[in-house]
């Protein structure tokens, strides 16, 4: 294969997760609106989301069997089409039943497209470059994020709802074409791995990647660390510093984009760690869950509104879940054979969104419960009962990080089995020390 025809392959398809990413954290800038226009509580708001991600988890699994069988050029002008049509159908939509059915297309279409985009980097890129093109992939295509918090919602208040949702479905149009136009599944010369089996064996497939220690502790990575960011980016981050913070559209906005960028610049440090420190995968992953519930610790516990700078940090530490979330297709990818790579990685790409649906309905659930009992005080969004509803991720957080050291503790023993040794990190750190050391006594001694 040629770099340059690797790279363009890569280009086509991350332009297609770009608009997925689009079209999926659109409704997370709508929500004051979407209330006024539905007439609908905080958890009928919610459940716009939630059933977006409920079809996007419930997808994953099915959507790995199929691009392992029909390929990723398939796979993502299908996504493409689904989520224009949702898209089209949420413009004119004036009813909850209307929006919820343009959500369902919308989560459908999503879900075909991530993993048909993760499956082409191993076919088109060497071994050693398959994770930093990893971390690439998941954070250019986060710049689609971007693109909701900018332009779609400068053309929502300019132009109005209809104008808005009709742009995105033009972009789902435009990605479409591209993927059916230069879009190839496999380098020229090089066979396509299929998986044209029945029903029994797909099952036998499952079973198997399921099976696989490393598989289960990709899935509890990204459950644990990559829920947060969603959660925040896709429904309740906008209204809670309008509302609970009190802060104004361009200060969220700079947020919202500071979350991006932060994503950006993270994404190939930890596509370098992971490079280069196989065995400290799972480390990363328990540090950033750490670091999630410390940011969120430090700013629900305030009494008031926190300073912005606090707000920032949050914002930025938050960002490091979906970069750091990638070491879970990571795992699928070195503890799976080539061709069950997809169904791996549907395994594990239902973690985190799982995990971002619970706690999207139970902070809604636990805002209205708040709201009818009076202890807002008149305020569905304010700062206090948001404090409260908020606080529900701490449990997903505890409940994923305590399954990762599980999971961890069987990969290690099946490991040691094979004869794959992984010594303590203290032991690895003096040992890099000793190294160190010893290069520089022998720079040392060349220089006299």
């Amino acid at each position: 294969m040629t770099a340059p025809r690797a790279w363009l392959i890569w280009t086509i398809g991350v332009f297609g997760y770009l608009v997925a990413v689009a079209q999926r954290t659109s409704f997370g800038v709508v929500g004051l609106e979407a209330t006024e226009r539905f007439q609908a509580s905080a958890s009928a708001i919610s459940f716009f989301t939630v059933l977006q991600l409920l079809v996007y988890a419930g997808l994953q699994i099915p959507v790995g069997l199929l691009v392992d069988r029909f390929g990723s050029r398939a796979m993502i002008a299908g996504g493409a089409l689904l989520m224009g049509l949702g898209q089209l159908q949420l413009a004119f939509a004036d009813t909850v039943p209307g929006g919820v059915a343009g959500r369902v297309l919308v989560g459908a279409g999503d879900a075909m497209t991530f993993i048909s985009v993760i499956r082409l980097v191993p076919l088109w890129f060497a071994p050693a470059k398959v994770p930093l093109v990893t971390q690439l992939t998941g954070m250019t295509g986060q710049l689609g994020q971007l693109f909701s918090v900018i332009p779609f919602a400068y053309v929502l208040h300019l132009a109005g709802w209809t104008s808005a949702f009709l742009m995105l479905a033009g972009m789902s149009a435009a990605a479409v074409v591209l993927v059916l136009v230069f879009l190839q599944d496999v380098p020229p010369g090089t066979e396509r791995p299929q998986s044209r089996q029945g029903l029994r064996a797909t099952g036998v497939s499952l079973a198997r990647a399921w099976a696989q220690p490393g598989t289960r502790l990709g899935l509890w990575s990204h459950f644990t660390i990559q829920f947060s960011g969603t959660v925040f980016a896709m429904t309740w981050g906008y209204p809670f510093l309008i509302s609970g913070q009190g802060l104004d559209g361009g200060t969220v906005a700079a947020l919202l984009a500071l979350y991006v960028g932060a994503g950006l610049a993270m994404g190939p440090f930890i596509g370098r760690f992971v490079s280069r420190h196989p065995l400290r995968r799972s480390t990363m992953v328990l540090l950033i869950a750490g670091g999630t519930a410390g940011a969120w610790a430090a700013v629900l516990a305030l009494p008031g509104p926190a300073p912005l700078w606090l707000l920032a940090a949050l914002v930025v530490v938050l960002a490091a879940g979906g970069p750091g979330s990638m070491i879970g297709f990571d795992f699928a990818r070195t503890f799976n054979p080539a061709h069950c790579i997809g169904t791996a990685t549907g395994i594990v790409n239902v973690g985190g969104f799982i995990a971002a649906l619970v706690a999207i309905f139970l902070i809604g659930l636990v805002l209205d419960i708040l709201y009818a009992a009076g202890f807002s005080g008149g305020v569905l969004y304010g700062l206090d009962p948001f404090r409260i509803a908020l606080s529900a991720q701490f449990l997903l957080l505890g409940s994923g990080a305590a399954a990762i050291v599980a999971c961890r503790r069987k990969v290690r023993r099946q490991m040691a089995e094979q004869g794959i040794v992984v010594p303590p990190l203290r032991s690895a750190l003096a040992r890099q020390r000793r190294e160190n050391l010893a290069r520089r006594r022998q720079a040392t001694r060349l220089d006299d």
